[in-house]
């Protein structure tokens, strides 16, 4: 790429902070039955930290190879895009192995059947020669590894979506948008095994959050700013975020569930997850509106120490989001094992983010090691052209 090609893109630590929580969160929700999951989103709104992911994925897809793809230069956003999602497959696969192999000996160890059954490796455990074909092309999942391979295909898709976004972007965002309704309409979705199953992060629906921030990273943002700052759209955000807070109460307290008009129960039942439900996108949309309104880009706390360990996980989610998935299995398999007391899960839960977060900074130290090698290569190099002149 040229000298004048060159995209500099500043880090903006709101999205590492918001996905280092996320991590956080989705660590704590695949803890069945922890009390300090009650600390999570999900608990006091319709969205939860999924809709954060992929809404920060597509926005800096679009904020960053946006410019490269505008400036002429395709083949280089389609080659880190593809490199990145092929990164992602690896690590899913890779992921996929050691998680069934963690459950397997598991089970066998502490004569257990339990755990293969709520984590769906039964069938992988008896027919493994058909689900590692399966589990390679993204059909099989187990239990809380479904999210990797919506965002593999939402990054392999996504040059293409970008080249149209850089030319058209109101049209491209308006084609996602029919492409949500007929999805929704048809019941479009990816096959997934067992044979009549269906991926359980719909990527014909969810490819909806990911384009519409990718939009926003390539200008729409800027174009939603007066809206974001009007007086009337923060009192509709705040309205829609009670009414969900209020309607997820119900969930759990039966007295308020009983004042629940049932005309209102047939218009918003299901919220289904698969299929991105509009209640889950818009109940994101109002957070992240009053987000994006009270928490700028230079927000002072963000250079704080308080928040560097979350800031740290989110820069490096792959990697603690794999080690997050292993981590929640142990805190399961103790507190099924030994003890579910309130302590314990207090304890496990704790231990577990601190662990994270020390995997982070191991990462983030080693980000920050030289190559050596790579300059003493270069010295050589150098050397050798000066001797071979000489």
């Amino acid at each position: 790429m040229a000298e004048q090609d060159k995209v500099v893109v500043e880090r903006d630590l709101r999205l590492d902070l918001f996905r280092g929580v996320g991590l956080w969160m989705i660590f704590l929700d695949h803890i069945p039955h922890d009390v300090v999951s009650w600390l999570t989103l999900r608990n006091y709104g319709f969205s939860d930290a999924a809709e954060f992911f992929v809404f920060i994925s597509g926005y800096l897809a679009g904020f960053i190879y946006g410019p490269i793809i505008k400036a002429g230069n395709f083949l280089a956003a389609l080659k880190r895009l593809w490199k990145r999602a092929m990164e992602m497959y690896v690590a899913h696969i890779m992921l996929f192995l050691i998680f069934t192999a963690q459950i397997a000996r598991t089970v066998r160890k502490f004569d257990n059947p339990l755990y293969e059954d709520e984590f769906n490796v039964h069938n992988f455990l008896l027919h493994p020669d058909v689900l590692i074909g399966q589990a390679l092309t993204l059909r099989y999942k187990p239990v809380n590894l479904d999210v990797l391979p919506l965002y593999i295909t939402l990054i392999a898709t996504a040059p293409f979506m970008l080249w149209a976004m850089v030319r058209r972007p109101n049209l491209t965002l308006l084609a996602s948008i029919v492409l949500y309704i007929l999805a929704r309409i048809f019941d479009w979705n990816l096959p997934s095994y067992p044979p009549g199953s269906t991926w359980y992060f719909n990527p014909f629906a969810w490819q909806l959050m990911f384009v519409f921030a990718a939009w926003c990273g390539t200008g729409g943002a800027s174009r939603l700013w007066p809206i974001v700052q009007s007086r009337l759209a923060l009192v509709v955000a705040i309205l829609w975020i009670m009414f969900a807070f209020g309607i997820v109460m119900t969930w759990h307290v039966a007295f308020l569930d009983a004042m629940v008009p049932k005309w209102l129960i047939k218009i918003i039942y299901p919220i289904d997850k698969t299929d991105l439900d509009m209640l889950r996108f818009t109940h994101f949309l109002a957070l992240a509106l009053i987000v994006s309104r009270y928490v700028p880009h230079n927000w002072a706390p963000l250079r704080s120490g308080w928040l560097r360990p979350a800031i740290m996980c989110g820069r490096h989610s792959l990697p603690i989001f794999c080690f997050g998935v292993f981590l929640s299995f142990a805190a399961h398999w103790i507190l099924m094992q030994y003890t579910r007391g309130v302590w314990e899960q207090l304890l496990v839960s704790a231990v577990g983010i601190v662990i994270m977060v020390a995997i982070a900074w191991v990462l983030d130290r080693a980000a920050q090691v030289p190559d050596l090698f790579v300059d003493v290569e270069i010295e050589g190099g150098k050397a050798a052209l000066e001797a071979n002149k000489a």
